[in-house]
């Protein structure tokens, strides 16, 4: 697969953590995130670690009928090694890869497992991607009967040129239906992923897919900028000169125009690339991210964090379900984080978030770069005052130049 995991010391073959890593466990957030990684077709974009029924062939361990299980030994491998501290699930995600070509009943055990093994928090957010050709009226029913509450629809563009150039093979008029499906079966959150900057996609075309998007009503809309890695198809197709990536001033335009008109349609922004109607409508899994929570990445190269050490798995289903098969853990490599590399990761993603940067994160390079940044309008403070000082969050100028702004705060 294109993708590559990061260095990393070897991890134990119980997947046990060190002490430090269990301390505070249970006192903050906890979730887990589900890797499905089986696709009908690789897009030409996509590096995550996904593969196609050819790929894989007659791999042991690698069919989608035995994959449940797999996931479940870990599910039930992270408990051993959590230790029996009350530790009940605030967030399950479960993405891919496809994770609606796993039946209803497959993600019902996965579901299952988890309630069995440590509980949900009352009002727990669980969360499903699905892409719209993926599921029928009854799937999305079962889903919801089985325990799932929120969905995330992979809609990507609502113009048919952009979507063959994505390699995206669901109708466009299929995606306000599944919308209505999910809605009829009861899910209360559905949530729209939007690429724009795709080669060949105008400002029109971008604007026709927000209005697709909005007429559906989500209560969360992601909205990315594509960005083109490594080894996929896409990125030979660049090389080759068959296509051409749009400018940044063409990007930003598009991005502009996506907050325009989300605001104006009662979705705020709360992360870079995210909007949702309320508060509650937040991606609360996602932010277990930004905000350096706990969670435990259940999959074949999926990866985890808990109390400053990551993780990540072994890359192929079939390594994967032998080495659980055998009692072993499927973690391949970790890392256990420094106080600086912390530091840095939470400005990096708290920066992100409407909520802004505390200072107090700051060293004093960054800090004497602040008042720059507030006067060129990329940075605003938050109102909010800390016992350590203020919060700022970026302005949207400087959503824009998020990067340009990182660099500054961390030379």
């Amino acid at each position: 697969m294109p993708s590559a995991l990061p260095a990393g010391e070897p991890a134990p073959q119980d997947g046990a953590l060190p002490e430090s890593a269990l301390h505070g466990v249970g006192t903050r957030p906890f979730g887990l995130y589900v890797h499905v990684p089986f696709c009908t077709v690789r897009c030409g974009y996509c590096d995550f670690n996904t593969y196609t029924a050819e790929e894989l062939g007659d791999a042991p361990g690698a069919s989608r009928s035995t994959y449940a299980e797999a996931a479940i030994a870990e599910i039930r491998q992270a408990r051993r090694v959590l230790g029996d501290r009350d530790l009940p699930v605030s967030t399950v995600f479960l993405g891919g890869g496809t994770p609606t070509l796993l039946k209803p009943v497959d993600l019902g055990a996965i579901l299952a497992a988890v309630a069995s093994e440590f509980g949900f928090e009352d009002g727990a957010e669980v969360t499903t991607e699905s892409n719209p050709d993926s599921v029928a009226q009854w799937d999305l029913e079962e889903l919801r009967s089985v325990g799932f509450n929120r969905i995330s629809f992979g809609m990507q563009s609502a113009v048919p040129h952009v979507l063959a150039t994505l390699d995206r093979t669901h109708d466009p008029l299929r995606v306000p239906a599944v919308v209505d499906w999910a809605r009829a079966a009861g899910f209360e959150q559905v949530s729209l992923d939007l690429i724009y900057g795709t080669p060949g996609e105008t400002v029109d075309d971008w604007e026709v897919s927000l209005d697709a998007a909005l007429a559906c009503a989500p209560d969360h809309l992601s909205a990315y900028s594509l960005i083109v890695e490594e080894g996929t198809r896409l990125a030979r197709q660049i090389r080759g000169g068959e296509v051409a990536l749009p400018e940044d001033d063409d990007l930003a335009d598009k991005y502009e125009l996506a907050d325009e008109r989300l605001e104006a349609a009662g979705l705020s922004w709360y992360e870079v690339s995210n909007w949702a109607r309320d508060d509650a409508a937040r991606c609360r899994h996602n932010l277990l991210y930004w905000t350096g929570s706990d969670w435990w990445g259940i999959g074949p190269g999926a990866h985890s964090h808990v109390g400053g050490v990551r993780w990540w798995n072994v890359k192929h289903p079939a390594a994967y379900a032998d080495r659980l098969a055998a009692g072993d853990s499927p973690a391949l490599a970790r890392e256990v984080l420094d106080p600086e590399t912390r530091r840095v990761e939470r400005v990096l993603l708290e920066l992100r978030l409407r909520e802004g940067l505390s200072c107090e994160l700051l060293d004093d390079v960054g800090s004497k770069a602040v008042p720059d940044l507030v006067a060129r309008g990329l940075l605003a403070p938050t109102g909010v005052e800390e016992e350590s000082g203020r919060r700022l969050v970026l302005t949207r100028t400087g959503r824009l130049l998020a990067d340009a702004v990182l660099r500054d705060l961390l030379p």
